[in-house]
């Protein structure tokens, strides 16, 4: 288990799987927050708005990796 709380940002720890010391490797993926954004988009403003959630880092979930051995060490949703 990992004490170190994770946020949007990378963060410095000490990987539980490989034990080194590394600072994570953030990935991003969609949610269902990050659709609804991209219809409210589409529906309220124009299409082309709707690629806004899904090229930014706003609406999606920040996923923490290890660089070292890719393991998953947590996730962050603003």
């Amino acid at each position: 288990m990992i004490s170190t709380p994770l946020g949007p940002e990378p963060t410095t720890l000490q990987c539980p799987s490989c034990h080194k010391t590394v600072t994570t490797e953030i990935r991003y993926r969609s949610n269902t927050k990050t659709h609804i954004v991209a219809v409210l988009l589409f529906v309220f403003l124009c299409w082309p708005c709707i690629c806004v959630p899904y090229c930014t880092g706003c609406c999606r979930v920040k996923e923490h990796y290890c660089p070292g051995c890719n393991a998953f060490l947590g996730a962050y949703d603003n």
